[in-house]
């Protein structure tokens, strides 16, 4: 099995994937703009090939580098990056190069936020109201219709990027007179936290993992006022949030891929779908998952796509909590404080590249415990303030 691996150096822990599968006798050819030199080691061991290109985002760099592997290799099965930002990308080269796996002809369900509502809205699942807005008088009218405050993003959007809070008339205007390039979304405020469901489909659909996740901060407000951030996985999934994930999966007929789903959870306990992910969750979740469950994602994924193998007995032993820290705040505890107070329930910690400290912080602490007061015990004091 020959599996095309785009920027397999980013994120960092997703050398862990190459690994796996080559662990299962596959083939991993790698693609990225790093020099071959610079990948860490256990990357440059898990790849047959490496191919450099000058830049990521030139199709036609990838084309080539494709039909080197072809010629050299045979036919290619797979190419995925388990990443959001090369989503459009690789459907578009499994289209061309007819390759399994979501085409180019699906991917803007995946992608627009506008499109996600459609199929919220078939699914019956309680959402955000709000629509692409395209000039002045659309966003004043929506808004209006909305009322403030009001949340702008781009359709495309990854994360909080360009995403802003409006609270009037006046925000709307100079929010246009600065106004990207590109399609917006303006939505109504929903008041309420972020929560979960995240997990891995095999390839019938059938769900073979599934957790939940529950923030502590919302990552829009975090990021707008750069500060820190923190959540942590759920040892039972609320009967609900799991109903509406699981019918989120069918309608957007997820098979063979991780998932992310976010909701709100208002004040009166609805739910309120905010946005889907068809790829692991973002920073450490892939390793928290582990840490939860005593298990190896990065192997039960590899299986998948080498065998089709979906076998996967687990419990969510644990609560597994992430804790970010931005290097320009002043906490009260030190590392060595840090790891003297919290023992054996601290995990890993690890600094993170600068493209992920805006959201989630410039280093990261992944607590585990079997209470959830103990990890938010254990979030404050990692987190505290001098």
């Amino acid at each position: 099995m020959n599996f095309v691996f785009l920027s397999p150096a980013f994120p960092p822990n997703y050398y862990r994937f190459c690994a796996a599968l080559k662990n299962e006798g596959v083939n991993v050819l790698g693609i990225g703009d790093s020099h071959f030199g610079e990948l860490r080691p256990e990357l440059r061991d898990s790849l047959a090939w490496y191919y450099k290109v000058g830049d990521m985002r030139d199709a036609g760099q990838l084309r080539d580098a494709l039909r080197f592997f072809t010629g050299r290799f045979g036919k290619i099965d797979r190419i995925d990056s388990l990443n959001e930002y090369w989503l459009e990308t690789e459907a578009g080269l499994r289209s061309e190069f007819g390759i399994s796996g979501v085409q180019a002809d699906a991917v803007s369900q995946i992608r627009r936020k506008s499109l996600m509502k459609k199929v919220f809205a078939r699914m019956a699942i309680p959402h955000a109201r709000g629509g692409i807005v395209a000039d002045h008088a659309e966003a004043h009218a929506l808004a209006a219709e909305l009322k403030f405050p009001v949340i702008v993003k781009p359709d495309d959007g990854m994360g909080a990027e360009f995403t802003y809070r409006l609270n009037s008339p006046a925000d709307v205007d100079r929010f246009f007179a600065g106004k990207p390039d590109r399609n917006f979304i303006m939505e109504e405020f929903i008041d309420g936290g972020i929560v979960t469901f995240d997990g891995l489909t095999g390839r019938d659909g059938e769900i073979i993992f599934c957790t939940s996740h529950v923030y502590g901060q919302r990552v829009m407000e975090a990021v707008l006022a750069d500060m820190h951030i923190s959540y942590y996985s759920l040892r039972e999934i609320p009967r609900d949030l799991e109903d509406a994930g699981r019918k989120l999966v069918r309608g957007f007929a997820v098979k063979e891929r991780f998932f992310h789903f976010e909701f709100f959870r208002r004040p009166d306990g609805t739910l309120c779908a905010l946005e889907v992910n068809i790829r692991p969750p973002g920073g450490m979740t892939m390793d928290m998952f582990n840490f939860a469950c005593d298990i190896d994602m990065y192997s039960v994924w590899a299986k998948l796509m080498a065998r089709g193998e979906t076998l996967l007995t687990y419990d969510r032993k644990y609560h597994c909590g992430y804790a970010g820290r931005k290097n320009r705040l002043n906490y009260a505890h030190s590392h060595d404080e840090i790891s003297a107070r919290l023992g054996s329930m601290l995990m890993h910690q690890e600094e993170l590249p600068p493209v992920l400290a805006r959201a989630m912080g410039d280093c990261g602490y992944l607590i585990r415990a079997r209470e959830a007061a103990e990890i938010e015990t254990a979030v404050d004091f990692i987190q505290a303030l001098s």
